[in-house]
Parts: C-alpha cells; structure tokens; sequence
C-alpha cells in the first residue's frame, strides 16, 4: 500500500467536504455505527461525526495517522484486506481515497461487505483525469505530461474511481449507484503557508524527483525526465514570480466518484 505524510492528507483533502450533497445515499442521518477504513488523518471521519449520531470508528494501517483523527469516537489499526471487526459491526463502512491505493482493492471490498449489515460506500477519485489551470500557461501542460506518465507507471490503479461499481458488484453487493462530485482546490491570494511551500517545490521540482521511480517505470526515459525537470524548475520560478506580485491563480479539479452498495437481504 502507497503511504502519505499526514501533512500531504490534510492539505490535498482541505475542504473537501465543503459540499456534502454527493453523500446524500449514505443516509447518514440513520446510522448507528460507522466504519472509517483507511481514515488517515480523519477529514471523512469528522464529516461522519457531524452529520450523524453514530459511533463513528477510525481504522487505518499508519497508528500515526490516526493520531490526528480526533473526531472519531475510536481508532483502530489494522488492514484493510483483514479487518480487525467481526462480521456484521456496522451498519455502514467506508472509505476515502484508499482502493486506488491498494495492491488488491477487491480484498478490501470483500472485507467492507463481511462487516457491514447494510450499506458499503466508497469515495474514490479518478486521477488520470485531474485538470489544472493555471495564471502560468506551462503548469497545465506540464502537469497532465508529469500525470500520464505517473499513472501509467504507479504499481496501483489510481485511476478507478468511475469504475469502483465493479468491485462492489463484484463482492456482492446490490443496487449499486455513483454519484460523481468534483474536489476544486483553487490557489489564490491571500496565499497560505502550505501553497508558499507548493510554489517553493515546483521550483525545485523536489515533488517531481520523488516520483521519478513511477515517471521512469510509466515509460518517461532519462533524457526525458531531465527535460521535463528543467522546464518544472522553470515553471516554478514563474509561479513564485507571480505570487510575489499577487497575480498566482492555480484552480486544479479531482473528479470523484462516491459509489454505495448494499448488503443483500437475504445474506442475513
């Protein structure tokens, strides 16, 4: 499984949730118990809380991360393809941005649907189909060359998200729907701390050379990823530039895709 940094968690999530229409067929409202897997630092964990009366329970395989889910009226460590729950704990069990992580994502799935006695939901982005617009004309192009190698070289499938129906059918559950909601992350003055630190990485390209594993293994050659290096370093500068004038606007959209599954009756 891929691992994050509970920084990296909490600023690619920051107000995800904002718009929580796209929850709607979660029915939270009516739960009783919640199953959190793979709620890292607990953005979804606290939507859950929020929005519902239910004993809201954070699982995740980094205890560090669960350090920070503090909404969550439990944290567990453990597996997602091995849950430490007995069958049938909860009457819904969810998860956020972890099957696209996951070697075998089907695993998890099967596991959500052993524990769960009604509904199974997961929140899943589609990342081969990230847009980015930018004040800087290169970042948008650079960003979807940098993506198309990334995605076509990680050892996951990152882009699943429209397709997760299948593995909730798969495991067995039925009247299975997906709504699709959109996570806009808009980059405008006043700039924060954390989009100050974004622009000092870009002209870096630090970001870029720590997928270089994944950049090389989805076919981007030596000569190549020097090229495009270079000219992220270049972009970068530009990016700063414009944010020391105030004119740096970066809008990048995540297309998600919210897909629920229920527990067939007559499996009671």
């Amino acid at each position: 499984m891929r691992e994050f940094s509970a920084d990296y968690l909490t600023e690619t999530r920051r107000g995800m949730w904002s718009d929580r229409d796209a929850l709607a067929s979660l029915d939270l409202a009516g739960r009783s118990r919640i199953l959190d897997v793979g709620a890292g630092t607990g953005e979804l964990a606290a939507v859950f809380a929020e929005e519902s009366d239910a004993e809201v329970v954070a699982l995740d395989a980094d205890p560090g991360l669960l350090g920070h889910a503090a909404d969550a009226d439990h944290r567990l460590a453990g597996d997602a393809t091995r849950l430490p729950v007995r069958d049938d704990a909860c009457d819904l069990v969810a998860c956020q941005a972890l099957l696209i992580n996951l070697p075998d994502p089907a695993a998890a799935v099967r596991e959500f649907a052993r524990v769960s006695t009604d509904l199974v939901a997961a929140v899943e982005p589609d990342n081969g189909a990230v847009t980015v617009d930018s004040t800087v004309d290169s970042e948008t192009t650079l960003s979807a060359r940098a993506r198309q190698f990334y995605v076509d070289g990680v050892q996951t499938d990152v882009a699943l998200g429209a397709d997760a129906a299948d593995l909730l059918e798969d495991a067995g559950l039925v009247d299975v729907s997906t709504t699709r909601y959109d996570h806009t992350r808009v980059t405008e003055p006043p700039y924060d701390d954390a989009a100050l630190e974004a622009a000092a990485r870009k002209a870096t390209a630090d970001r870029l050379a720590d997928q270089r594993p994944e950049l090389a293994a989805g076919g981007l050659a030596d000569d190549a990823y020097d090229d495009l290096r270079a000219a992220w370093r270049e972009m970068g500068r530009e990016v700063v530039a414009q944010m020391q004038a105030g004119e740096y606007v970066r809008r990048e959209t995540v297309p998600f895709y919210v897909t629920v599954g229920a527990v067939p009756r007559d499996s009671e």
